[in-house]
């Protein structure tokens, strides 16, 4: 099942944020470098086709991806229509200050003091939005921490040159399609606690280092990771780190817990968990699953559908006989009396 999370006030900020881009002339999508589709809102970009506003896709925390993978995600946005992408880190300085002139190329026409450029920053919760609008504005203006979805409302700031920039709440959608989607924004932190368990995004992100990256998790943890699966990976690196509950079992949510920490700071090394080309493959996947499923619930319906009608023709057949047999009783019942023979002792004598 798809992990899903959309409090109610991402409901709310999604229409305000419909609204407020009406007024600006270019929106900022940033989005996790590690995860840049998975973290891509379809929302912003219905949103930016609608009002017709470029898009400057900025893939934040490039420092903690794979560069191979993060420039070849580069590539394929820039072959988007109405898409101009880029990859930095907030976190170190000056990579913020090329964004306000890669904007202004997006909008020349609002270049001068009669029309100042408009921005606004849009994006899924947990991916920088906050550390990126405090290096524009060039003091801390936006709450930046570990939880996601800490930015509730809509702000307007004004930067140098005359422009100015909206700052948005992160905002999900209503319904993940893909699982592994929701388990990368997981493993990530771009979903709220309550809305996953750590081992589950745990074991989804070992078995995906065991897959592409079997080299950092052993060098990481220090254990040999041929032929074990994800789950020996969690309870190997309990064993390792000496994680254990009362009575000695290996402490298996603490050891899951670090592991998400390390890959979310970035320690466990340069990181991607998808590329155009390992998306387009889970994609494959999981429609194929999705088809397979609603085949499934077809055919129990279809089968129930048949039961159903074999019971109701059942107690068609039962009233029908029963009506019968109660008509040849009431029939019975019914007979003229004038139609049976008279007795001997009611003939009349013949007339003389």
């Amino acid at each position: 099942m798809s992990i899903q999370w959309f409090p109610g006030h991402m409901a709310a900020a999604r229409k305000k944020a419909a609204e407020a881009m009406a007024k600006v002339d270019v929106v900022i999508e940033v989005v996790d470098a590690r995860l840049p589709e998975a973290s891509t809102n379809p929302l912003v970009h219905e949103l930016a086709r609608f009002r017709q506003r470029p898009l400057l896709k900025i893939l934040n925390k490039a420092d903690f991806a794979d560069p191979a993978a993060t420039r070849a995600w580069v590539e394929h946005y820039n072959a988007s229509e109405g898409v101009k992408a880029v990859a930095l880190s907030c976190r170190k300085p000056g990579e913020a200050a090329r964004i306000p002139a890669l904007c202004q190329a997006l909008a020349p026409h609002r270049n001068d003091l009669i029309k100042p450029l408009r921005m606004m920053i849009m994006g899924v919760p947990n991916v920088g939005k906050s550390t990126l609008l405090n290096a524009l504005v060039r003091k801390r203006v936006a709450a930046v921490g570990d939880e996601p979805a800490i930015t509730k409302a809509l702000t307007t700031y004004d930067l140098p040159e005359r422009r100015t920039i909206v700052d948005t709440p992160g905002l999900l959608w209503p319904k993940i399609d893909y699982p592994a989607d929701g388990l990368m924004l997981a493993a990530s932190h771009s979903i709220g606690r309550n809305a996953f368990a750590d081992d589950e995004a745990a074991i989804f992100l070992a078995g995906l280092l065991l897959a592409r990256y079997p080299a950092l998790l052993a060098g990481r943890f220090g254990f040999p990771v041929d032929g074990i699966d994800a789950v020996a990976v969690i309870e190997s690196i309990a064993q390792r780190r000496g994680y254990r509950l009362k009575g000695g079992a290996a402490d298996f949510e603490k050891a899951a817990a670090i592991l998400l920490q390390e890959y979310r700071d970035g320690v466990l090394g340069r990181i991607s968990l998808e590329t155009p080309q390992t998306r387009a493959a889970m994609i494959v996947e999981a429609e194929a699953a999705l088809a397979a499923k609603a085949e499934k619930a077809a055919r129990r319906r279809g089968a129930a559908a048949k039961t159903q009608d074999a019971s109701s023709q059942n107690a068609e057949n039962s009233a029908s006989t029963s009506g019968g047999a109660d008509d040849i009783a009431a029939a019975s019942d019914e007979a003229p009396a004038s139609d049976a023979p008279p007795s001997p002792a009611q003939e009349e004598p013949p007339a003389r």
